[in-house]
């Protein structure tokens, strides 16, 4: 028996990774046979935003094809985003530089954190990439919860972009 099947620990953990998959399939239903990269990230922030009450910003920055070391914002829910972030400053252009998925549970804690939103406490941010493995941008989804985020989003985050964008690592 794993460690989440447990009872009393199977509630949260495993309903979570269950609510991803359910989610992951859902949206590629829906982004079936659209082809246009816009109305895919505003789909996949809109159902993503929907799905979690946590959830406090949720969206897009883009490689912007202009300054290729610079995040530009994209589709987004939520208020106000940064226009523009450097590759390799915050969790976005962190996740971008470094071509990792970044969970942060306090950003209070986190060296060079953008604050977009007062009101963000936790962040997660992944990349994303082309059927090639290019990048495309990142998604980047803040929380007021702090610690909102852990293994099973980051899991179930990036299996989300890689059916939605494409990607598939070796």
């Amino acid at each position: 028996m794993a460690a989440d099947d447990k009872p009393g620990r199977r509630g949260m953990f495993s309903l979570k990774a269950e609510h991803y998959v359910r989610l992951a399939a859902d949206i590629a239903a829906v982004l079936d046979g659209e082809d246009n990269l816009v109305a895919r990230m505003a789909t996949v922030v809109c159902m993503l935003a929907a799905a979690f009450e946590t959830f406090l910003w949720t969206g897009f920055y883009l490689v912007d094809l202009g300054k290729p070391e610079e995040l530009v914002i994209g589709p987004y829910q939520g208020t106000l985003g940064c226009l523009r972030i450097p590759f390799g400053r915050g969790v976005c252009g962190t996740s971008a530089a470094e071509m990792r998925t970044v969970v942060v549970p306090d950003v209070e804690r986190f060296e060079g954190h953008i604050a977009c939103d007062s009101r963000a406490r936790s962040e997660i941010v992944t990349p994303v990439r082309s059927a090639t493995g290019a990048l495309i941008g990142v998604l980047d989804i803040d929380s007021a919860q702090p610690d909102a985020f852990d293994e099973y989003d980051a899991a179930g985050l990036e299996t989300i972009v890689r059916r939605a964008f494409g990607f598939s690592p070796p």
